[in-house]
């Protein structure tokens, strides 16, 4: 591969700004705290940060609400902050990637207060109103990903308008050329403000059929699901016209440097993700890959994923890789403490881009959160069914004390129980902690032109076992993975036999005849 970007060569680390540091003592993280925390993640040896949305919200839906897109909400600092932090990052050789939100706005955006000040308002169309159908109610049957109808009745001007999450998030209207316009133009003002690039919010759910027809119901549901499930979102979304979008973004990025980068946030299957790269156009640079979370931990599953995947990525495509974010749930938690070792090494030893969620590379759980402090509204809206984001947002634990170094007051959600030992401080003093692995993974990565932009090439084997070569010109490296909780034989390959042991998930005693029960091996 000749002269790859750095979003191809690096690791980006996803950062949930409200838990990751507090600076002022009022139990939010925010932006001065994470340029506080720079050095750490410059000593785990990541390449970028991604910081979910910062910009002025109510917070309904915790910053994904956003009320102005060019702003920087007071609970996290002021626009000086932000050029700190920024500066920060890249006297550190860091690059920042902003959160861009631009499926929906807040109901308290000045846009939508225009919208639905009246029907002949110029803004009225910048969003989706529309009457009520025959008979009276919603115009259809679509679902709010939160639950209940995604159309909110408004009394004033006598129609629906639509939103795919909280009534308190009505969705754009991206047909609209002036809607367009203004998100380009919101891109801009952060692109000349110096940010790396974007991860693009639900870019999947922008643009919506034309017509508003009914989704057509979803045979395999049950309520245990959640009541979204209920319908198949046919109609509204992934649309054709989405493409037009997502190609007008990159042109904007491009304009700039090829080292800006787009990321796309798109829950669809293989083939359709596909797309998204572009047909004829390029459009964002990583359509996000999330199969690593939703996958059975089994070697056969994985292994025939692996190569699924690399098989259907278009020509030029690049790969990228994804255990977690602040969605879904944590690694620890999905496969337990000593696999999540080996979830480390897989993440960071296929072929392309991963992206660490924070506390991940302190084995950071799920935390149980008392019902009195819930405040995830997609729990509030349907709760008991699993649905709950607050488990996988709570703060990360910096040392041992009383609030694990992460504020000075009382934290937004509770800290893990095991904080004073599960912590960055104690675990970067442990060669054998997981947060040691991370970096001495990452310190591997980066130095092996054979991981970070090598083939990908899949290794015959058995049981629990998922191995495969990454090979770059004469550089050749074997990664075996035991997904199991026993030891496990494996057949070096003839091409293999002379490589050495470089990193185990399990420390020293490695033999990759015999793998160890939770044992992870690469060799080189």
């Amino acid at each position: 591969m000749s002269d790859p970007q750095w979003w191809q060569r690096g690791v980006i680390y996803q950062i949930y700004p409200r838990s990751f540091q507090d600076s002022n003592g009022d139990g939010i993280g925010d932006l001065k705290g994470i340029e506080a925390r720079l050095d750490a993640l410059v000593a785990l040896g990541i390449d970028a940060i991604w910081v979910s949305p910062i910009f002025p919200s109510p917070m309904a839906d915790f910053g994904y609400d956003v009320a102005d897109y060019c702003g920087i909400d007071s609970r996290f600092g002021t626009m000086d902050d932000f050029d700190s932090l920024l500066a920060a990052c890249h006297a550190r050789g860091l690059k920042l990637l902003l959160d861009f939100v631009p499926n929906h706005t807040s109901d308290q955006h000045p846009w939508f207060a225009e919208s639905r000040a009246s029907r002949d308002n110029p803004k009225r169309d910048w969003y989706l109103w529309r009457d009520p159908a025959p008979g009276g109610g919603p115009p259809n049957n679509w679902i709010s990903d939160f639950g209940g109808s995604a159309w909110e009745w408004d009394e004033a001007t006598g129609q629906f308008y639509y939103h795919a999450f909280l009534k308190e998030q009505p969705d754009l209207n991206w047909r609209n050329p002036e809607v367009v316009e203004a998100m380009l133009g919101v891109l801009r003002f952060w692109l000349d403000r110096g940010v790396d690039g974007f991860r693009i919010d639900v870019l999947w759910h922008m643009v919506k059929h034309a017509d508003f027809p009914d989704n057509p119901p979803n045979p395999a549901w049950t309520p245990a699901m959640g009541e979204m499930f209920r319908v198949l979102q046919l109609h509204s979304t992934d649309q054709p016209e989405v493409h037009g979008i997502a190609r007008d973004m990159r042109r904007v990025a491009d304009g700039y440097s090829p080292e800006r980068v787009l990321i796309g946030e798109i829950y669809l299957p293989v083939e359709r993700l596909m797309d998204y790269y572009g047909r004829g156009a390029p459009e964002v640079h990583l359509p996000f890959n999330f199969q690593l979370i939703e996958a059975p931990w089994k070697a056969e599953t994985l292994a025939r994923l692996i190569a699924d995947y690399e098989a259907a990525l278009p020509p030029g495509g690049w790969p990228n890789w994804v255990l977690g974010n602040h969605d879904r749930p944590r690694a620890a938690s999905r496969f337990g403490p000593e696999q999540a070792r080996v979830a480390a090494m897989l993440l960071l030893t296929l072929r392309g881009t991963p992206t660490i969620y924070y506390g991940d590379e302190i084995g950071l759980a799920e935390v149980p959160i008392p019902a009195e402090r819930v405040v995830d509204p997609r729990e509030l809206n349907e709760p008991g069914k699993g649905l709950n984001r607050d488990p996988v947002r709570t703060p990360m634990a910096w040392d041992d004390g009383d609030t694990a170094g992460f504020t000075r007051g009382e934290p937004w959600l509770p800290l893990h129980d095991d904080w004073r030992t599960r912590n960055v401080a104690a675990q970067r003093g442990d060669p054998g902690s997981i947060w040691s692995l991370y970096r001495d993974l990452l310190a591997l990565r980066r130095e092996r032109a054979a991981l970070h932009v090598g083939d990908w090439l899949p290794v015959e084997c058995a049981g629990d076992i998922l191995a495969y070569a990454r090979r770059h010109g004469d550089e050749r490296m074997l990664v075996v993975l035991n997904l199991g909780d026993r030891p496990q034989p494996f057949a070096i390959p003839e091409w293999a036999g002379e490589l050495a042991v470089l990193l185990s998930t399990r420390g020293a005693g490695a033999d990759p005849a015999l793998l160890r029960a939770d044992e992870g091996l690469i060799l080189g």
